[in-house]
């Protein structure tokens, strides 16, 4: 049985709980879970084609809020990058990994009502399996957020909060309403669920790739949950022998919004302390967080990988989003970040995610 375990404190809480985070620290839980079922390619044939073919890598089976989430695309853009099409997800975004585990889980615990906060994507998730699990929802984003998504967050029929200042207010009020009893928070960034369902990314991958991974694994980060799905992912693949190396995280900034990548090129194990109100506006407001609860455990995750920290300008990501609409896709400010910063690489084989369609924001003034 999987319990809750804080990584500061070893504070323990079973999963069955609405605690949604450390009632000591205040900090966010990780999963005391362990892979120890095999996995090999062969199994997977004929197997569901979504996420949840990876059922012996899963905190959780046999779903019922599912719309098919998972296997999306590998296309290649260059003769070394290439691009995973997670903007075909059911809602537009990666986030629908993470977004079904959560719901899947509060299904089972049955609350009165379920909260999220989100600078839009991951809230468009739970607003959608919270809607296919006939859950009540309430969704807390910054006020600014793309009207796309907020459209689509009411469109699910989930209650829409709009807050007043920056992405950090918004989830301070998201986590006071998170402590009203019978509220199950859905949080990406404090529920280690979400990275459980957003790990199989990596897996995706391994399997489209013959039972192997690129030299590195390039991500968009704000609060981190992609890129400690994928480290908690190439971790257990090595782990259970089926992959020989675990492969280079290298983890892409908007450079109006880099905290972290401040503090790794700093040498830095956390944020480093800033003055508020210090972030610029940036196009890439899915990863626009100034104090990501998950710092250390991504400053420690891509270091351990032999990866590094990368930052793109504004006119990069225009330049960047332009230039992937020539070639064909038509993808969100954020999610072409990667693609900016390790687009001309040549020495290495790199994946780049494609984490959100173009339709969620338009094009960059």
């Amino acid at each position: 049985m999987a319990m809750y375990i804080c990584p500061q404190d070893g504070t323990r809480a079973e999963t069955t709980a609405l605690t949604w985070c450390c009632p000591v620290c205040r900090g966010p839980w990780d999963l005391d879970f362990e892979v120890t079922d095999p996995l090999s390619l062969n199994s997977l044939a004929g197997r569901v084609n979504s996420l949840w073919r990876y059922e012996e890598v899963l905190p959780l089976a046999a779903p019922t809020t599912t719309l098919g989430e998972g296997r999306t695309p590998l296309v290649p853009l260059t003769g070394t990058v290439s691009a995973k099409l997670d903007f075909l997800m059911p809602t537009l975004s990666f986030k629908d990994r993470g977004a079904v585990m959560l719901v899947e889980l509060a299904r089972r615990l049955s609350p009165e009502r379920v909260v999220a906060d989100s600078s839009g994507n991951a809230g468009t998730a739970v607003a959608a399996y919270c809607a296919r699990a006939s859950l009540p929802c309430t969704v807390y984003v910054p006020e600014g957020t793309s009207p796309k998504k907020t459209e689509q967050i009411r469109a699910h029929g989930a209650q829409l909060e709009i807050v007043p200042g920056d992405r950090e207010a918004t989830a301070l009020a998201a986590r006071t309403a998170a402590d009203t009893p019978g509220t199950f928070y859905a949080s990406h960034v404090f529920n280690p669920y979400f990275l459980h369902g957003t790990k199989t990314y990596v897996y995706e991958l391994w399997e489209d790739l013959g039972g192997r991974l690129p030299d590195a694994l390039a991500v968009p980060v704000g609060n981190g949950t992609l890129l400690l799905g994928a480290a908690l992912a190439t971790a257990e693949l090595h782990a259970l022998g089926l992959i020989e190396e675990r492969p280079a995280l290298i983890a892409v900034q908007a450079e109006a919004v880099s905290p972290l990548a401040a503090a790794f090129h700093a040498g830095a194990d956390d944020v480093l302390d800033a003055p508020a109100g210090t972030a610029a506006p940036t196009l890439a407001e899915g990863i626009a967080i100034p104090r990501p609860p998950r710092a250390r455990a991504v400053l420690a995750a891509v270091r351990e990988s032999g990866g590094t920290f990368l930052t793109v300008t504004e006119d990069q990501i225009r330049a960047a989003q332009l230039d992937l609409a020539a070639r064909g896709f038509y993808v969100e400010t954020t999610g072409v970040a990667c693609w900016a910063a390790v687009g001309g690489r040549t020495d290495r084989s790199v994946v780049v995610p494609l984490c959100g369609a173009g339709l969620k924001t338009g094009l960059a003034d």
